[in-house]
């Protein structure tokens, strides 16, 4: 989705599957390796011009492969994908499909509301944020019923509604673009549906052009590091997963973040359930029933209940003595900390979870070179930041 220059970092993100790159929202602070590392600091000279010059020659090659080694990978520091809501949405590229008339619109207004509200969502974390919902389907005296029944008259200036968009590489691209630059703090976007944006050719369902919608949209999710929520339908016929009726190829699914079916056993009935797969999260079943007045899903159990990571000793102790900003050498992280690690042991600890540190105890974690040595900085964030 989306405009070539604005590239996502590394080599180009590739939109396959477990593709292994950060989004663009992420930081990478990489380490040198072409010294030896002695009481923080490298003790190798730098690379020659030549030796740059000839590295630079190699690289421009197009046989080059980009790789990076494992030691490489752990003195990288990557930001995890930012959740919005913790457990079930983050960022990327969603589908959430579903029969015609199941209730997938008065779902995505309910999410799309508990998001631009910041309330948690059938005991989701949620963080709030602007939400744009591509209601396409729809128009605006629909839209204002639909919320007034289920919210009645408490509104939010934060969740945005468009009855008419352009297609997906016609104009849709510059328009969201456009809107990211208005509400950076975009959170999530909702297209509703997916055949609206699509131009209709020859191979509409092919496997290469439903790969590639997604693509597109997954590109544009993680350049911005933000979900887009794209609504889809299923087909009739069965089949033995339950996610191969959704209506197209499986290049939909293939390139997706994750999916969300939405399933009933009979139209008429108010119970439903909602089968989550995806890359950053356990896989979930979400029994639902449907409030016949308000039309608001409310959860009555789930299936695999979510995974908590148990407590981190290294992290536990940062969250507990770094109040303030601090900053200072590996090893004297170590001696402020009163862990027993090495100085090298620490930093590739803090490199691999850096993003938890920020999103589980609001501590930005940053690893830099300066002259002496390695400089890691530690600064508390606020919640919303």
């Amino acid at each position: 989705m989306i405009d070539e220059k604005k590239k996502m970092t590394a080599q180009g993100s590739s939109v396959g599957a477990d593709d292994g790159q950060s989004i663009s929202k992420s930081y990478e602070n990489s380490i040198p390796t072409s010294g030896e590392e002695i009481n923080d600091e490298i003790v190798n000279s730098p690379e020659s011009l030549e030796e740059v010059y000839r590295r630079m020659q190699r690289m421009a090659d197009p046989r080059y492969l980009h790789t990076l080694t494992m030691t490489e990978l752990f003195q990288t520091a990557y930001m995890s994908r930012p959740p919005v809501a913790e457990g079930l949405l983050y960022a990327g590229a969603y589908i959430l499909a579903g029969a015609p008339k199941i209730g997938k619109s008065f779902l995505v207004a309910q999410i799309a509301y508990h998001i631009s509200t910041g309330q948690d969502l059938w005991g989701y974390k949620v963080h709030q944020g602007t939400v744009l919902y591509l209601a396409l389907e729809d128009d605006f005296q629909r839209i204002q019923s639909r919320m007034f029944m289920m919210y009645g008259v408490n509104d939010t200036p934060n969740l945005h509604f468009a009855t008419t968009a352009g297609k997906i590489g016609n104009g849709l691209d510059e328009q969201l673009e456009n809107f990211m630059q208005e509400y950076p703090d975009t959170k999530l976007i909702i297209i509703d549906t997916m055949q609206k944006i699509r131009e209709v050719s020859g191979e509409a369902y092919s496997y290469a052009s439903d790969y590639e919608i997604i693509g597109r949209i997954k590109q544009f999710a993680d350049q911005h590091g933000i979900c887009v929520l794209t609504v889809h339908h299923t087909r009739k016929q069965q089949a033995d997963d339950s996610f191969e009726t959704i209506s197209g190829t499986t290049g939909l699914l293939g390139c997706a973040d994750g999916s969300l079916l939405m399933q009933k056993k009979k139209r008429t009935e108010l119970d439903a359930t909602i089968k989550v797969v995806g890359r950053d999260q356990p896989d979930q079943i979400l029994y639902l029933k449907k409030d016949p007045q308000t039309q608001i899903w409310n959860l009555e159990h789930m299936e695999n209940e979510l995974y908590k990571e148990p407590p981190d000793p290294v992290l536990e102790a940062i969250a507990k003595l770094v109040k303030e900003p601090w900053s200072g050498s590996p090893t004297e992280l170590v001696s402020f900390l009163q862990i027993d690690m090495l100085p090298n042991t620490l930093t590739k600890h803090l490199n691999v979870n850096s993003g938890r540190l920020l999103l589980e105890y609001n501590i930005q974690y940053t690893n830099s070179r300066i002259h002496a040595g390695r400089r890691i900085k530690l600064t508390p964030v606020s919640e919303k930041a």
